[in-house]
């Protein structure tokens, strides 16, 4: 008698016999499996509002201690987003299941981004049960979805599952006590999270393949993160330019806001004239597509992120105190925001192109110099310092590009 054959995936754990029947994977060979779909740009709306909120905490905490709040906070914003992107990588945002999900992300993205201006004071408990919620739903439904149809990759994430349960105790406990402790548990957290993925979510004592040689869509990681990328530019134009409004108009204001809109036009003309395509093109070329993927774009964006929203708050700085006194704060903020930037753009061409860039590197040069002189310069006059800066590398760039022969079309 003939009888039916079981798929092995059946008899495997328990959890296993939970996954989807639906595959909810991208089509491989087809238009989809690296095109960046609208309900993912509707994800992303509500990170506009998200730095929006981490800008003005960081302006109105200027301190040893508001800086350290606002890293962790910008680094737990950028987890929850690539965190998404990498899975929206894998699985196909057209499929009901997975819009639907995307959507329920949003909703608790949108609660994550009202609490975070007052996270490290009354809403600190609600920011942390939002957050672990997001992390830990939406990889939960990751390992239903891969449960039948990926093992290896499903096999990932119930690791990454396991190191977001460990994280999520010190993100609660630290919503639940004050600030002497709630900083230091939420520093915790994010220690296990980013540096679980440096070890490609590897548990002690248990082999299991790691995520260098992850199968990754290079054109949609790179898509995801250079869309991410204007969003937080944009948003530093929200952040001056209702900065702007809320102030007489002066001669200085609007050369405040002329400085503000050169340095959004050169940070976006360094990131996209030339090197954006090296990322997708790198991932495409390599053996080891995850391991340049979770470098390039997990970590070192982080970087060119955060410098964004500082430089956000510089421009701001510049506006509402021009002719201020120079304080120690301010002349940080005025420097790190461009310097954080080319440190970032750095990293990300060396991983991708092994090419040092001599220009980013006299730019923070520059940018050093340009600290060395804050204290017999007004903030607008240090501001205008750096702003010339970032156009004179994004210049340079530009002029070696066009030297060497690549043409618009190959930039990067």
């Amino acid at each position: 008698m003939k009888t039916t054959q079981q798929h092995p995936l059946e008899h495997r754990a328990w959890v296993l016999r939970l996954g989807f029947r639906r595959n909810l994977l991208r089509p491989a060979d087809s238009d989809r499996s690296d095109r960046v779909t609208h309900i993912e740009l509707f994800f992303d709306l509500i990170f506009v509002f998200a730095l929006t909120q981490l800008s003005r905490y960081l302006y109105a905490n200027q301190s040893w201690v508001g800086a350290l709040e606002s890293i962790i906070l910008v680094l737990a914003l950028w987890w929850l987003w690539v965190y998404t992107t990498w899975v929206t990588n894998w699985l196909d945002p057209a499929k009901l299941p997975v819009r639907g999900v995307v959507i329920g992300l949003s909703l608790v993205g949108l609660v994550i981004s009202t609490s975070i201006y007052d996270s490290f004071g009354n809403q600190g408990l609600v920011f942390a049960v939002a957050y672990v919620a997001l992390q830990l739903g939406r990889t939960v439904f990751m390992v239903l979805a891969l449960a039948r149809h990926d093992p290896a990759l499903h096999s990932t994430f119930l690791r990454i599952l396991l190191w977001l349960s460990v994280a999520s105790i010190f993100w609660i406990v630290g919503g639940l006590m004050p600030l002497s402790v709630r900083l230091p548990a939420w520093l915790i957290a994010l220690v296990i999270e980013y540096g679980s993925a440096s070890l490609g979510f590897r548990i002690p004592g248990l082999k299991a393949p790691g995520v260098d040689d992850w199968d990754v869509s290079g054109p949609h990681i790179a898509e995801r993160s250079a869309l991410f990328v204007i969003i937080a530019v944009g948003e530093s134009f929200l952040v001056t330019g209702f900065a702007f409004v809320d102030q007489k108009a002066s001669v200085l204001g609007i050369f405040g806001l002329f400085l503000a809109f050169v340095n959004g036009v050169a940070m976006w003309w360094l990131y996209f004239d030339h090197g954006e395509q090296a990322g997708s093109k790198a991932i495409a070329a390599s053996s080891e597509p995850g391991r340049i993927a979770r470098l390039a774009y997990t970590y070192v964006h982080a970087v060119i992120i955060a410098a964004i929203v500082l430089t956000s708050v510089a421009d701001k700085s510049l506006l509402e105190h021009p002719e201020g006194a120079m304080t120690l704060p301010v002349a940080v903020i005025i420097i790190g925001g461009p310097s954080c930037y080319l440190v970032g753009l750095l990293l990300f061409r060396w991983i991708v192109t092994r090419t040092l860039l001599v220009s980013h590197l006299v730019g923070l040069g520059l940018l050093a110099l340009a600290g060395v002189a804050a204290t017999v310069l007004t903030p607008l006059g240090l501001g205008a310092v750096t702003s010339v800066v970032l156009v004179t590398v994004a210049a340079w760039e530009t002029i070696v590009r066009v030297h060497t022969g690549t043409t618009d079309d190959d930039a990067g």
